[in-house]
């Protein structure tokens, strides 16, 4: 009789390779994915709609903040801005936000008012990440005395309220600069974040996979950056981001109360502290920069949370 040659239609189809001395693979043989905290975190958050919704916020005003120009025509520090014939005028269809009282247009200086704020926010969560994250790290992974001393300065340090102590800083220097508000509420907020990563650090060092990486002869840097930290990061980049909503109201309290961003500068909570005293009569001066206010803080802290709960597997 002779071979049956014929094949089946999975045979046909399938296109075998070999190597020498190596397994014959096939067209159906595909490369498994490689799995990881932040690539399923990715995937979660892409399919989360907080997440989606506050990102698209948070990009809109941060174009907003880089770009103004974008937004509107006018330029809020130009010579002649202000008209005070105009002088607390309601909204209109040519000026949707209305006038101040010292007759400025209020849309054009809620525009100009995201950059100052949006960067307080985000140069403090910066800073406090960098130094809060860093001596975290350290005092984690070193233990011992300097574990201690650096942990112990830093209760006494976190006794002090950020908001209470920037107040009184800022009312002893009498005005503050952007730059100013955020170095400090930088220096009084790192001790949380410090908390954060030292205590994260602290319980990814006794995982079972930097044991293996330290008896397979790893060294003490490659185990730090290549197996801890980027696994303890990830409560750090939690807290920053929702702090990042909180330093953006505390600066717009601090320049309520006349100690933070002054004129000429712009900033949402200096118009809400310029249009208080005429809320009843001309609600439009405290109404506008409230509300972009508001929806920069709970953009950050909807964002905070989705991502909080695509990087915790206890909420998976």
């Amino acid at each position: 009789m002779p071979e049956n040659t014929s094949t089946t239609v999975e045979e046909s189809e399938a296109v075998k390779t070999a190597t020498p001395g190596g397994p014959v693979r096939t067209k159906e043989d595909k490369p498994e994915r490689v799995a990881s905290m932040w690539s399923d975190a990715w995937r979660d958050l892409t399919h989360n709609w907080v997440f989606l919704v506050s990102a698209v916020l948070i990009v809109f005003l941060l174009v907003m903040a880089v770009f103004p120009q974008l937004f509107t025509s006018q330029d809020p520090y130009a010579k002649g801005f202000c008209d005070l014939s105009n002088s607390v005028v309601p909204p209109s269809g040519a000026h949707w936000f209305g006038f101040d009282v010292q007759g400025c247009d209020i849309y054009a200086r809620t525009i100009y008012g995201a950059r100052n704020s949006i960067i307080v926010g985000v140069l403090t969560s910066v800073l406090t990440t960098l130094a809060g994250g860093v001596l975290g790290m350290i005092a984690g992974l070193r233990g011992g005395w300097l574990d201690a001393v650096v942990s112990r300065f830093t209760e006494i340090w976190f006794a002090i309220p950020t908001l209470l102590g920037g107040l009184l800083v800022l009312a002893m220097l009498g005005s503050g600069s952007v730059i100013t508000v955020s170095l400090i509420m930088a220096v009084l907020g790192w001790p949380q974040l410090f908390r954060i990563m030292r205590g994260s650090v602290i319980t990814n060092k006794q995982n079972d996979y930097v044991m293996a990486a330290r008896a397979l002869g790893a060294n003490g840097w490659r185990i730090a950056m290549r197996h801890i930290l980027p696994n303890a990061v990830a409560p750090v980049i939690v807290v920053s981001t929702i702090n990042l909503g909180v330093y953006i109201s505390a600066e717009a309290a601090f320049s309520y109360l006349g100690i933070g961003v002054q004129a000429p500068n712009i900033s949402w909570g200096l118009m809400i502290s310029d249009g208080q005293d005429r809320f009843l009569s001309a609600p439009h001066m405290v109404l506008f920069p409230s509300l972009f206010l508001s929806v920069t803080v709970l953009a950050f802290i909807m964002l905070g949370e989705a991502v909080r709960d695509a990087l915790d597997p206890k909420l998976r």
